[in-house]
């Protein structure tokens, strides 16, 4: 976007494409190396307020069992009560609590963030990364940004010790959000 970027043409609510967007997360393995993964179920809206950003407002629902990290032994720990525990908790959520204009393309969106039954509040600097018309006439805004969780805050403690020292997952866990998301007539 140019320096005369005009929010107020984006006012309105949007719904995210899943089938355009990634919601996804980084964690250290055994201390040497990432494992990424995504989740591949998901829906949320945005409200914008092009004139006042701070009346907007955002909201997502994660479905837990559609972890996906590429290994079908590692998902199905992952789904179990030693991490997320999708039984008794099958959705991760978030909603916005206030949202800010930071820079000329950059919002923080902070909100409630819950998982496994915890909630904590999160800021999430996102990126506005543009509107376009797709070819079906579509209005299509597009976000990129992450943030970083210590991940037993929410609850999720398992670990285990490695010979050399250290533990087999971090603490920390980033989440990423490319989210692409249609206005709503």
């Amino acid at each position: 976007m140019t320096a005369s970027t005009d929010y107020a043409q984006l006012t309105g609510t949007y719904t995210i494409d899943p089938s355009h967007s990634r919601i996804g997360f980084v964690a250290r393995h055994a201390m040497v190396t990432k494992v990424r993964g995504a989740f591949n179920e998901f829906d949320g809206t945005a409200t914008v307020n092009g004139d006042d950003p701070a009346a907007s407002s955002a909201q997502l629902t994660i479905k837990a069992a559609s972890i996906d990290t590429r290994n079908a032994d590692r998902d199905g720990h992952l789904r179990s009560n030693d991490f997320l525990a999708m039984d008794e908790h099958p959705e991760i959520t978030f909603r916005s609590t206030a949202i800010a204009q930071t820079g000329q393309n950059s919002f923080d969106v902070t909100g409630d963030l819950t998982i496994k039954g915890v909630t904590r509040t999160v800021t999430i600097p996102l990126t506005f990364e543009g509107q376009a018309t797709d070819p079906f006439g579509n209005v299509r805004v597009g976000f990129e940004g992450s943030t970083t969780i210590n991940r037993k805050d929410f609850g999720v403690t398992w670990n285990a010790a490695l010979e050399t020292g250290g533990v087999l997952v971090s603490d920390k866990v980033t989440l990423e959000f490319e989210i692409s998301a249609i206005k709503q007539s």
